[in-house]
């Protein structure tokens, strides 16, 4: 699979189906953006491995010397999508988000590899290793949280993970893990930010009558939930919803966005220019 993205001009297109067809590839879904404001080109291209008469090491390096022809300024990558796409999930003590991907990886619908979950509290331990996956209880003292996510990013790191979801981790990444784990580390949040920040979002919002509650999936950075976004969706509520009402169904679409904008990234749909994203 092929992601590449440069300042727009004429012959891009060209240019890559036919180096794919001067080799033989055997291009199986291709899709095409132009940012009219920025003037960039995105494009992503799936090919047949077997239609290749090289690996993709191979492919990676003589598309380096396409994409050099087509600009200087481009951002590209190849990626066999044979090799099973491995994930890292951190978590607290909300499971909702945890069920539903671990439901989704053991139904198959989410074709991971689990390879940890890590948690800053013990309280899904017992689920998480029900489904033959490490659990690691990582305690985070107020006196020495640094210590705390040095462990996290040791065990993080050992299973050089395709993804890092913060699936309800309710602890801020400090600003060398955002830049380590740049464009891997994917978190959740209810979509009342900014409009309802602190504590008890739900409580603000109830008090204030609205008629929408969502989720948002996006990337992490050091900028507090600022980073590019994946996918955000919305249920609608109404005067009849209590606060409890509110809770159940603002989880019920977390979990739905969450698992949308991890499959989208693990399929390399998702190309990010600037702090925004284009979904391919």
């Amino acid at each position: 699979m092929i992601t590449f993205g440069c300042p727009d001009r004429t012959g891009i297109v060209a240019r890559i189906s036919s180096f794919l067809a001067d080799a033989g590839g055997w291009i199986v879904e291709a899709a095409y953006h132009t940012d009219p404001d920025t003037g960039w080109f995105f494009t992503r291209q799936e090919v047949r491995a077997d239609s290749l008469p090289f690996d993709a090491d191979e492919l990676r390096a003589r598309f380096a010397e396409v994409a050099a022809s087509l600009s200087g300024h481009s951002e590209w990558r190849v990626d066999d999508t044979g090799v099973r796409r491995r994930v890292v999930i951190l978590v607290s003590r909300e499971g909702h988000c945890l069920y539903d991907l671990l439901g989704r990886v053991a139904a198959g619908e989410l074709d991971v590899e689990v390879c940890a979950v890590i948690g800053n509290h013990a309280a899904l331990g017992d689920i998480t290793r029900a489904h033959g996956i490490p659990f690691h209880h990582v305690p985070f003292p107020r006196e020495d949280k640094a210590a705390a996510f040095a462990k996290v990013a040791a065990l993080v790191d050992e299973h050089q993970p395709h993804a890092v979801v913060l699936a309800r981790f309710m602890q801020i990444l400090p600003a060398d893990l955002c830049a380590a784990w740049a464009g891997r580390a994917l978190n959740i949040h209810h979509s009342f930010l900014p409009s309802f920040v602190g504590a008890r979002p739900y409580h603000q919002a109830y008090a204030r009558g609205v008629k929408l509650v969502g989720a948002t999936c996006h990337y992490v950075t050091a900028d507090l939930d600022a980073g590019p976004i994946i996918e955000q969706d919305v249920i609608r509520v109404d005067h009849g919803d209590s606060v409890a009402d509110m809770v159940r169904k603002g989880r019920d679409i977390e979990k739905v966005t969450l698992a949308r904008g991890l499959r989208w990234h693990l399929e390399n749909r998702v190309l990010v220019h600037g702090n925004r994203t284009v979904i391919l």
